[in-house]
């Protein structure tokens, strides 16, 4: 089966890691620590990283002999609403990434599928594609602003918290409306 040619990597994009000074012989590390602007949607509906948002890598790069280890973390605001009362989300996500990159024309190539490990264009690694997966599994799909968090009356819309704690919408049948009486304690 053909492989498909990716499109060459821009070397000055801030998520293209160059492994020109990193040998290639097992064992040799770098380490590569920058702040990079997150890239568009990068999240899941209700929360995610704003684009353009700070991101911190503090990544290692470790040659192994069919290619680059690349792990470390990645730090980062998030932002969104609350899945329950629709309030305003302010947080900060941090996820661990690991990724193997091979080399062009290894072993790997032959006894891998394309999209089961991640490839090198010459010296170059498309950090993208790792950092948007671990980030967008580390969100959750249904926020909190706090474990608590009631949410908001089904009926008024206001958030459980304002409301007194007698709040009911709680209609008689007016069919049943004299039944209602005998529950009534005699003061």
């Amino acid at each position: 089966m053909p492989k498909h040619t990716p499109s060459p990597l821009n070397p000055r994009s801030p998520l293209v890691l160059d492994t020109r000074e990193l040998p290639r012989r097992p064992g040799a590390l770098r380490t590569v620590k920058r702040v990079v602007p997150a890239p568009e949607d990068l999240g899941v509906e209700l929360i995610g990283v704003p684009a353009g948002a700070d991101l911190d890598l503090d990544l290692r790069l470790e040659s192994v002999s069919e290619g680059v280890l690349v792990s470390g973390t990645v730090t980062g605001p998030v932002k969104g609403e609350c899945g329950r009362c629709l309030r305003q989300i302010d947080d900060s996500v941090a996820v661990r990434i690991q990724e193997l990159y091979a080399y062009e024309n290894s072993t790997t190539d032959d006894t891998t599928d394309e999209d089961e490990v991640g490839r090198m264009q010459g010296d170059l690694i498309d950090l993208e594609p790792a950092l948007r997966d671990a980030v967008v599994l580390a969100l959750p799909t249904n926020p909190l602003c706090r474990e608590d968090c009631p949410g908001l009356c089904p009926d008024c819309g206001v958030h459980w918290d304002d409301l007194p704690a007698d709040h009911s919408h709680q209609q008689i049948d007016p069919r049943w409306a004299g039944l209602s009486q005998l529950t009534r304690t005699e003061e």
